[in-house]
Order: C-alpha cells, then sequence, then structure tokens
C-alpha cells in the first residue's frame, strides 16, 4: 500500500516522516502491525499481512482507517 501521501502529515502529537514513523504510529495506536516498505525496497508503501481471520482483518481495517483519519 503506497502511503507516502502521508508523509509531512501530523496528527498534532506525532510527524510522518517516512514509512518506518507510519509503521510505528499504527502499532502503537491502532494496535496493527505492518512492515514498512523499505524492508522490501519501497520506502514509500507499507505491507500488510492477511495470515488471520476475516473478522480480524475487519476489525484492523476498521482501526487503520480511524487512525489515518486523524492526520491533517
Amino acid at each position: 500500500m503506497d502511503v507516502k501521501y502521508y508523509f509531512g502529515k501530523t496528527d498534532g502529537t506525532a510527524t510522518i516522516n517516512g514509512s518506518n514513523d507510519l509503521s510505528m504510529y499504527l502499532l502503537n495506536t491502532a494496535h496493527v502491525a505492518m512492515v514498512p516498505g523499505t524492508a522490501f525496497g519501497d520506502p514509500n508503501c507499507l505491507r500488510f499481512s492477511y495470515a488471520t481471520s476475516k473478522e480480524k482483518i475487519t476489525e484492523a481495517v476498521k482501526r487503520i482507517k480511524e487512525t489515518l483519519a486523524k492526520f491533517k
């Protein structure tokens, strides 16, 4: 997922400067783990794992959407 749109954005408490920042922010705030794209050669992306139930994926997507909506 390309997340460069969020680079330089802030929620008032944190500023996202790259995929590493965003993955840590989502882990700490939304409690959803993702791998920064820097680990796969694309620093503008995050990688998701779908190795869980549909219910957990649905909940994770909800949390991600709610968390990303805070950025301006």
